[in-house]
């Protein structure tokens, strides 16, 4: 069995209950979620092997943290425990044609104030065969973005495949300070995960004949984004999520995945959506799982979205699908219904 190793930050997530806005909330749903360690939960949840890598503070809201993990399957014994908060992200969910909202409360957590040697990558590394991240790790400072440079290096040396989704977060960095950080970061990348946006934010290499705000993506301009991260960093293989959205409610999604010569791209999904957060972190889940088993890019591709699809059904962070569910939504069965 394949074991994959994922490293970054996870929050305390605190939401309004239902659609309710932050300034009419009198309670919140606490969950825990982060993108490295929603992808290591999805990949549990498949089947695989999956570690997180984090640093915790050692009181009960850590402890619920690694516990939430552990739920699900995930290897939380290579956490180290130390500092004194978890971070907490606040998320009011969008509705018809008013946006999600989202509220960082994560400065000096554990994770942001981690230091080099509280993570001996020689140690974790042996018997693993993936290394995920994501660009939302480094943005946390340069301390930890130092840390995701010696990870990095590590791993390509015992020659772990290295993913990465470059999921620009503008309220954590500028967009100068991460295209400088992230192109350190690219010269160890095999895979590279993004989504309509992120190349353009992080990189300035933008889809032409494309309007996200309009909800219109085209398939010849991305296939330029793609060769170009390609080209520009030598990434084996680069796979773009391609959602257009009708309203916070109505999505439809679809990806490519381009290997260096052919562009292949998924059926399209036009998903209602529950709850958004966490969809880029379960096709990547989906994308690593596929390609660990050898399956065919196609096949990968559509297993891919297709888990990603029924996360948008699913309350959390976590995609809570098993492996069958997304062979039979990837199989063509999208009837939603009910199982007997």
């Amino acid at each position: 069995m394949s074991r994959i190793i994922t490293f970054g930050e996870i929050m305390l997530r605190l939401a309004p209950p239902g659609y309710y806005r932050f300034l009419q909330a009198e309670n919140y749903t606490a969950l825990y979620g982060g993108g490295e360690a929603n992808v290591a939960l999805s990949l549990a949840n498949f089947g695989a092997d999956a570690a997180f890598v984090t640093k915790l503070p050692g009181h009960d809201i850590g402890q619920g943290a690694v516990n939430f993990l552990r739920r699900f399957g995930v290897d939380t014994s290579l956490i180290t425990r130390g500092g004194g908060r978890v971070g907490i992200y606040f998320l009011e969910k969008g509705a018809s044609q008013r946006a999600s909202k989202v509220i960082y409360d994560r400065t000096g957590s554990s994770i942001a104030a981690a230091v080099p040697a509280d993570f001996d990558w020689n140690a974790i590394f042996p018997g693993a065969d993936w290394f995920h991240f994501t660009g939302i790790t480094p943005a946390l400072g340069d301390n930890v973005a130092g840390i995701c440079l010696e990870a990095c290096k590590a791993a390509k040396a015992r020659g772990l495949t290295v993913s990465c989704d470059l999921n620009y977060r503008k309220n954590l960095w500028r967009r100068e300070k991460a295209a400088q950080v992230m192109a350190g970061l690219m010269e160890y990348v095999d895979v590279c995960i993004a989504n309509e946006e992120d190349a353009g934010d992080v990189f300035g290499i933008k889809a032409a004949d494309t309007d996200i705000a309009g909800g219109r993506i085209s398939h010849d301009g991305y296939k330029s984004v793609a060769k170009q991260l390609a080209d520009r960093f030598g990434f084996i293989k680069v796979a773009i999520t391609l959602r257009e959205s009708i309203s916070a409610n109505d999505n439809n999604w679809a990806a490519m995945l381009y290997d260096g010569k052919d562009y292949r791209f998924s059926k399209k999904y036009a998903v209602h959506i529950v709850d958004r957060v966490g969809g880029g972190d379960s096709f990547g889940a989906g994308l690593i799982y596929g390609l660990l088993e050898g399956w065919p890019l196609q096949e990968t591709l559509e297993f891919a979205v297709a888990a990603s699809a029924l996360k948008h059904s699913i309350e959390g962070d976590a995609n809570l699908v098993s492996l069958d569910e997304v062979k039979k939504l990837a199989g063509g069965d999208a009837s939603g219904r009910v199982q007997r």
